[in-house]
């Protein structure tokens, strides 16, 4: 006989952090399907040719703390 949810959910935060992680990713690989390699390839790709502007000074990497103001600026403009 199967454990209900709410059962689960108690040993569940009876976990170590190390554990509940180990089950997040495991749940989230269950819930994602198989590794599509074109996708996966295409990521690699576009993530070495951002390096590769970034190393050639073609871009300029924006400090995340700059990034989040302009979006908090942004998002005290009225519309």
């Amino acid at each position: 006989m199967a454990r209900s949810l709410a059962e689960i959910q108690v040993e569940i935060h009876e976990l170590s952090v190390a554990d509940k992680e180990a089950l997040l990713r495991c749940l989230w690989e269950d819930l994602d399907g198989e590794p599509d390699s074109a996708v996966e390839a295409a990521s690699l790709e576009e993530a070495q040719r951002r390096d590769r502007e970034l190393d050639e000074g073609v871009v300029e990497s924006v400090p995340a703390g700059e990034v989040f103001a302009r979006l908090e600026a942004a998002e005290m403009k009225p519309r």
